[in-house]
């Protein structure tokens, strides 16, 4: 068999700078929240997290690149693309708000708040290790539609909406950005063709941000203060500490553990569905057994398949840019260089990027849905624009220094704003969007038993808080009434089959 190498093409320079450029904005955050909300140490930051955060996306990275040599040994195929690797971006805020910042105003001990992380990392990984096992089966029995729209709305409102929400803040530099994208990707003809389109947005972005003042010489100098050298190093004593103490705080460990697993499962289908087709077994061992990593190292956010594998092959990327991100991953937190890298690359020129991975993300469902199926995709974005809009409204309540139970929930309904709705609608919107996507399609293709199953799997997510509920409990506020509705839609699926079957058996009974 010919043997493969490892070549760079022209499209993994755009995908290359797209994805790292997204990983490096969630690295930043994520140091931003430690050090500038939570108040961890800026030696723990910088010397240990950061550092055990860039290994554990560098390893999956290796690992995702090796197993595209391998689908492109055994097909003989020259278009393989990568899957991308990065952290899992819902995590960075739900370790950061539900562990790491209680558990250190509480004890003013940072310490012991990063021992509890670590433990709540590692339950992350075992939920993925666990559940690589079972990963093949449940995305063969999830219909295509439900996964692809499930991913689809989180390229949309998850990684595509902020930044075109940013991109009209700074609208001179943006729309040339933006335009370029529309004519060299999505257009038959593309302008200035002999230069790579990434490379092309990231030149003229630069150089209109840097024109309209944007940027600073100011901001470079500030920024090589964080310059340093922290290699990562092993933390399995912090880890152990933190077991006794962790668990009044993993109830959310496990809701945002399958999130994450179904976000696997949903990007496993999508290169599938352009023509990749990767285990999933090994894909989700290698989530699982890198964030273990990154934890034993001192990191307590987890890694997972990063969304937009359709968008970066649709940019004409190979192997290499999953390789070379991860690579930079590991570099940039090893000698402190991200805060340098953004002083010079403005962020506008880089966002227009990630609003093409979210739109070629949700056109992939649109190409491949039968037509009866095309509803279940919208049935899908309801719960991620629930979440999204959640997000912002209780951002923006408390930036005001108020919330929504001060303000009152019938003073917003006044105002249009359905508060209630928003919350058991927006929380748990992975689970809740592909649960609501296997009831439509099982309806609209008559599988009322697989449909009664959806069901009763929704009441129970709902009894326990998993899905419709800020927090993790049993039967907890008004989940019983989500429980009560859900087995009502189950038992209506039950008559549906038994009508059905009466009808089937009349139709039989006649032709006799």
């Amino acid at each position: 068999m010919k043997s493969i190498k490892l070549e760079w093409k022209r499209g993994d320079w755009a995908a290359y700078f797209g994805l790292m450029t997204n990983n490096l904005t969630n690295l930043l955050t994520m140091m931003g929240l430690l050090i500038f909300v939570v108040g961890i140490p800026t030696e723990i930051v910088y010397g240990r997290i950061a550092p055990a955060f860039g290994m554990a996306v560098l390893v999956a990275s290796v690992c995702y690149a090796w197993f595209g040599l391998q689908l492109a040994k055994e097909t003989g195929r020259k278009d393989v693309t990568a899957l991308p690797s990065g952290p899992s971006a819902p995590s960075i805020f739900t370790v950061t708000f539900l562990v790491l910042m209680p558990v250190y105003q509480q004890t003013g001990d940072a310490e012991f708040a990063i021992q509890i992380g670590l433990v709540w990392c590692f339950v992350e990984a075992m939920i993925l290790v666990g559940g690589s096992f079972l990963g093949e089966t449940i995305r063969k029995m999830i219909p295509r539609t439900v996964l692809l729209s499930c991913l689809s709305g989180l390229g949309l409102l998850l990684l595509a909406m902020n930044p075109m929400l940013q991109a009209f803040e700074a609208p001179t530099v943006s729309f040339i950005v933006l335009l370029l994208i529309f004519i060299n990707w999505f257009g038959k003809k593309p302008i200035f063709a002999r230069i790579p389109t990434g490379l092309l947005l990231l030149i003229a972005g630069t150089a209109l941000a840097w024109v309209s003042g944007l940027q600073s010489p100011e901001a470079i100098k500030a920024s090589m203060s964080s310059f340093g050298f922290n290699p990562p190093s092993i933390h399995v004593d912090s880890f152990l500490q933190g077991l006794p103490h962790a668990l009044p705080y993993l109830a959310s460990a496990v809701p945002l553990g399958l999130a994450n697993y179904i976000f696997d499962l949903e990007n496993i289908e999508s290169a599938h569905a352009a023509g990749d087709e990767y285990n999933t077994r090994k894909v989700m061992l290698t989530n699982g057994l890198a964030s273990t990593l990154g934890c034993l190292m001192g990191n307590p956010f987890p890694v997972t398949v990063y969304v937009g594998h359709a968008g970066w092959k649709a940019m004409g990327a190979s192997i290499g840019y999953t390789l070379a991100s991860g690579v930079t991953m590991f570099i940039v937190p090893l000698f402190g260089l991200g805060a340098f890298m953004l002083a010079i690359i403005p962020m506008t020129a880089i966002v227009p990027i990630l609003v093409f991975i979210g739109v070629v993300t949700a056109n992939q469902v649109v190409r491949e849905t039968p037509k009866i199926e095309v509803p279940v995709i919208f049935i899908c974005l309801f719960p991620w624009i629930a979440n999204w809009a959640l997000t912002m409204v209780n951002s923006v309540m408390a930036a005001a220094g108020t919330s929504a139970a001060k303000i009152g929930f019938e003073t917003l309904a006044h105002k249009g704003v359905f508060y209630q709705g928003l919350v058991h609608l927006g929380n748990g919107a992975p689970l809740a969007s592909m649960l609501w996507g296997c009831v439509a399609i099982f309806a609209i293709i008559n599988k009322p038993l697989r449909g009664a199953i959806a069901a009763a799997v929704g009441a129970l997510l709902a009894l326990f808080g998993v899905i419709h509920a800020p927090i993790v409990g049993f039967a907890q506020g008004s989940s019983l009434m989500f429980v009560t509705a859900y087995l009502m839609m189950g038992a209506m699926f039950v008559v549906k089959h038994v009508l059905d079957r009466r009808e089937a058996a009349s139709e039989v009974a006649t032709s006799v």
